[in-house]
């Protein structure tokens, strides 16, 4: 790939300074920042609109398992945009694609609050997932550039970025609540700050055009079974993940009963741990190895499902989404950093392998929790996932790109 040219920038802008490493440093580390912008953007998008599923639920008067259908039009448009997401982003650039998609994004996210019956917002999600998608691989590509710039892990810290947008959403929401907003207008406050953000930070993503890093040849090419092995662990961390944006509040409110405002204590708790563990997985990662820590991770967030699932009382069960959090905060950022240097296919493509698999687990175990709860209980199906954390510690193990 060919990155900016930094020269190029540093003398159009008219500024000469003595000491040229500082005045590189400056810029890379406002590259950094607009990234994060991005990520940060992306997450609030998402936790605006998983802020306000109790209240959407309850406006619609839907059950348990037809929420769960509904939430699957997102992993259906997910999947729609999965084979073009990567194609696009090694055609037209990155910052292009991410330009275009994140306003789309937040577009699309405002027409969910207007949504009055099922079919309606079955539809808003099915759009809602064509953008978060195509989001979804652009930022990331961008994610690798960024990190690829700096020559050493940071990977962590943008999707602490997307992790803290995630808490800040959780905050905006209860303060819309207690200020009796509208959902709808709720959700084109959020979109217009997304669009201050994009206006004031596109101009300094990473411009770099991707050079196709394998041979051409007459006969197919071989799918790469470790990004697919990648993309499985991804699977286990993001519908664990998900799990807590879609259900926790409703977990709070169902099964531990807590009043009014407290039922986004649990998914508030759960994303200030899951931040503060990418802000700090870095350094983490960097001391004791990617493996150790993912396998070390994959144990917390099995124990933390079990024991919310054990002890199901507004004290242990804020603990155990906090331990679930600090499990799923470095998994996700580890693999894309993984996939996103594969030695023979370019970035955005080997993003889009792994993240698309990843992300159905964020979109798919959303609907299976309320198809699982619909015929058992809440309780029994965050036990069900609960097993995806060992899974994730198991193969790990197996995979010699982990180290």
């Amino acid at each position: 790939m060919q990155y900016f040219n930094f020269i190029g920038w540093y003398k159009a802008k008219g500024k000469y300074k003595k000491n040229y490493r500082d005045a590189k440093a400056s810029y890379l580390v406002r590259i950094r920042w607009a990234v994060s912008m991005f990520y940060f953007a992306m997450g609030l998008c998402f936790a605006t609109w998983a802020s306000r599923i109790p209240n959407i639920k309850s406006a619609l008067q839907l059950t348990d398992g037809e929420l769960g259908t509904i939430l699957f039009a997102m992993p259906v448009g997910q999947l729609t945009m999965m084979y073009f997401s990567g194609k696009l982003v090694t055609r037209f650039g990155s910052h292009r694609i991410l330009f275009f998609s994140i306003l789309m994004y937040a577009f699309s996210m405002t027409n969910l609050g207007l949504a009055q019956n099922a079919w309606q917002l079955a539809l808003a999600l099915y759009v809602f997932g064509v953008f978060s998608n195509l989001t979804n691989i652009s930022v990331n590509t961008q994610g690798v550039y960024t990190e690829g710039l700096f020559k050493r892990t940071i990977m962590s810290s943008f999707h602490g970025m997307w992790s803290l947008a995630g808490f800040t959403g959780a905050l905006v929401g209860l303060g819309m609540l207690a200020l009796e907003i509208s959902t709808y207008f709720h959700f084109v406050i959020v979109a217009i700050i997304t669009f201050l953000l994009v206006i004031f930070n596109f101009k300094f993503l990473v411009k770099a055009k991707e050079t196709v890093r394998v041979k051409k040849d007459k006969g197919p090419r071989k799918r790469d079974t470790s990004l697919i092995l990648l993309g499985i662990i991804g699977f286990c961390s993001m519908a664990s993940e998900g799990i807590m944006f879609d259900w926790s509040g409703v977990f709070f409110k169902d099964i531990i009963k807590v009043p009014g405002a407290l039922v986004i204590l649990g998914y508030t708790s759960f994303m200030i741990m899951m931040a503060s563990g990418r802000f700090f997985g870095d350094r983490l990662i960097q001391k004791y190895g990617r493996k150790k820590v993912m396998q070390i991770s994959g144990i917390m967030i099995s124990t933390g499902f079990f024991t919310a699932v054990l002890f199901p009382y507004i004290i242990p069960s804020t603990i155990a989404f906090m331990i679930i959090g600090l499990g799923v905060s470095t998994v996700v950022p580890t693999l894309y950093s993984i996939a996103g240097k594969h030695p023979t296919i370019p970035t955005g493509e080997a993003l889009t392998a792994v993240s698309s698999v990843s992300f159905l687990g964020f979109l798919m175990g959303p609907p299976v929790i309320g198809y699982i709860a619909e015929l058992s209980s809440l309780r029994f199906s965050f036990a069900f996932i609960g097993i995806f954390g060992f899974a994730i510690a198991l193969m790990v193990s197996r995979i010699k790109a982990i180290e």
